[in-house]
C-alpha cells in the first residue's frame, strides 16, 4: 500500500508527536490527524525526515525533561 509512487499521501501525526503517512483518498486510524502535508509517497518522506528529528515519544521527551535536574 506504501510502496506505490503514483498514489497521494498524507503527512499524520499522532499526539506522541510520531509522524507517518497515510493514503490520502483513506479515513485516518484512531490517534492520527493530519499534519498539512499531501504528495508522493517521496515528498512526504522528504518532509517527515526534516519534521521528525527526535524520534522518541512525546512522553519519554517531557518526562526525561522534568526528571533532568534530578
Amino acid at each position: 500500500m506504501f510502496d506505490d509512487e503514483s498514489a497521494v499521501y498524507a503527512v499524520v501525526i499522532n499526539d506522541e508527536e510520531q509522524y507517518s503517512m497515510w493514503p490520502d483518498d483513506r479515513e485516518l486510524p484512531a490517534g492520527w490527524r493530519r499534519e498539512g502535508t499531501v504528495g508522493t509517497r517521496s515528498e512526504c518522506l522528504e518532509r517527515i525526515d526534516r519534521v521528525w528529528v527526535d524520534m522518541r515519544p512525546r512522553s519519554l521527551r517531557m518526562w526525561l525533561a522534568e526528571h533532568a535536574s534530578a
